[in-house]
């Protein structure tokens, strides 16, 4: 384990409550936060942080969407999830190859510009 992870489990403890809670809160996946956290204060690689973030993720969005679906006022419907399971586990197997080819380098800024890209346009539409 990385030597500055192995030190700072009060941050990384801080990370994964932030995250959690963004994630609920936002509905954001765990790379929005947890991603530039692992990478910035923790001292992991890109790719490393993706990995760990994807497995965070699961758990973390099953707690989340439970939450939701079992809230009245909000209608989750499971015939558009069952629809878009299959395809996401695809495109998530297809997603990591692509990531673990990829340069640390290119990926990190892949992951930037999406992020800023992403938050312009959620900014600027009503």
């Amino acid at each position: 384990m990385n030597e500055l992870v192995r030190n700072s489990w009060p941050l990384l403890l801080l990370i994964s409550l932030l995250g959690g809670t963004a994630s609920g809160a936002l509905g954001v996946g765990s790379g929005i936060l947890l991603i530039p956290a692992l990478v910035i204060f923790m001292g992991m690689s890109q790719k490393v942080a993706q990995g760990t973030c994807l497995a965070v993720m699961v758990p973390m969005a099953l707690m989340g969407a439970v939450r939701y679906y079992v809230n009245p006022e909000i209608r989750v419907n499971l015939g558009v999830i069952a629809v878009m399971i299959p395809l996401a586990v695809v495109g998530a197997y297809f997603g990591s190859w692509i990531a673990a080819s990829l340069p640390a380098v290119v990926l990190r800024r892949a992951f930037g510009v999406f992020v800023v890209a992403v938050g312009i346009k959620m900014f600027f539409t009503t």
